[in-house]
């Protein structure tokens, strides 16, 4: 799997912010060979982790101070040290980055890597539920629950409280270590008990599920006499796209006569899915151009696709990031829309991350991205 998140470079006419939103990605590399003696050696090690990094670099990185020859002269340093743990390898690795001089390429433990793809991917495994420790209790209670959810199946309700996850008592867990109980491999069970405001108890065995995490959210506000779809979007996931759709599709079912998109604190995501979402505004015109490594050089454009031709506004910040920034972008430079806000922030660079063997992260600076050329 690969998905890149991308940032425009800083100019007075463009919306840009880079960020480094994106899914995993296992690849083949071509790269200097090791004898087998030695590649035998680092199998289900923390050197070959080490190594794994060194290949994704000299394969892809686009970074500042990125000197092959200098690349394969580390290459012999890095693998003839011993590493006992992959703390050990982790610090070697983030040392041999900082060479770059590239602060968007960056190593990711398996945990950051672990939050990194939820948020990307739109998705995680769980209940469906969100919690708080309630600020006048100091209980972990239950906030939310969504709908079609193993939770919501099973019968939580909000404001219940949990008082154990798997027979642990959460007035001893802060929220994040809830979390990470709750979380789990989709198909196995957690068990939670809990009190309701009546205090009847409940102990309940609920199977965990893959749960779509919603980025847009929507409704009507009435202006004066008018009528306009006011639409939200937090994040470019894989979902965003088709949540976007339903939207638009559903406010357009209300007669509002504009709509307004929200991307202030967008922190940005998927490269195709702000493709897919300009082309449901953009009846025509481009979109972005990506530049590689290797000066690979691709446009994407609108085709024809549009679902809407109403007016549209569209509110950005100094948090809009990465794919926000090349939507807004393409539809002010088309025409499209009518930008509100302040001017975000650029860093021109394109990032990948790439899913490491052991579970652990690689963003990597892999090329750069531009206007359309008109």
């Amino acid at each position: 799997m690969k998905k890149i998140a991308l940032s425009l470079p800083r100019c007075p006419d463009t919306f840009v912010k880079g960020a480094l939103r994106t899914l995993s990605v296992l690849v083949l590399l071509t790269v200097p060979s090791l004898s087998r003696p030695a590649i035998a050696a680092m199998e289900d090690s923390p050197k070959a982790i080490v190594d794994e990094m060194w290949q994704i670099v000299y394969t892809e990185s686009v970074a500042k101070n990125f000197e092959p020859e200098s690349w394969l002269k580390l290459r012999e340093d890095l693998l003839s040290q011993n590493y006992d743990t992959y703390d050990t390898a982790y610090r070697q690795i983030r040392g041999a980055l900082r060479t770059l001089g590239d602060p968007y390429t960056r190593f990711l433990d398996p945990e950051e890597f672990e939050t990194l793809t939820s948020q990307t991917t739109g998705e995680l495994s769980g209940i469906g539920i969100r919690m708080e420790i309630n600020a006048e209790t100091g209980i972990l209670t239950v906030v939310d629950v969504l709908p079609d959810s193993p939770a919501e199946a099973a019968g939580v309700q909000a404001e219940d409280q949990i008082m154990q996850i798997d027979g642990q008592v959460t007035a001893l867990l802060s929220l994040e270590q809830s979390s990470e109980l709750i979380r789990g491999l989709e198909g196995t069970e957690v068990n939670l008990k809990i009190r309701r405001r009546d205090q009847s108890s409940l102990d309940l065995a609920i199977t965990r599920a893959k749960i779509e995490l919603a980025t847009v959210n929507y409704g009507v506000q009435t202006i004066g006499d008018e009528k306009v779809g006011y639409i939200r979007l937090d994040e470019f996931s894989s979902h965003a796209a088709e949540q976007m759709y339903n939207a638009i599709q559903d406010l357009k079912a209300e007669t509002v006569t504009g709509f307004v998109l929200d991307l202030r604190g967008n922190p940005g995501g998927l490269l195709y899915s702000s493709v897919d979402i300009a082309r449901m505004w953009m009846e025509e015109g481009a979109i972005v151009r990506t530049v590689d490594r290797k000066g690979g050089d691709r446009q994407f454009s609108a085709n024809q696709t549009a679902i809407t031709d109403l007016p549209l506004v569209v509110l950005v910040d100094e948090n809009s990031a990465s794919a926000s920034e090349i939507l807004a972008a393409a539809l002010k430079d088309n025409q499209r829309a009518t930008l509100v806000g302040t001017r975000t922030y650029g860093k021109g660079t394109v990032q990948s991350v790439h899913e490491l063997s052991n579970g652990a992260g690689l963003a990597v600076t892999i090329s750069r991205y531009y206007p359309p050329v008109a």
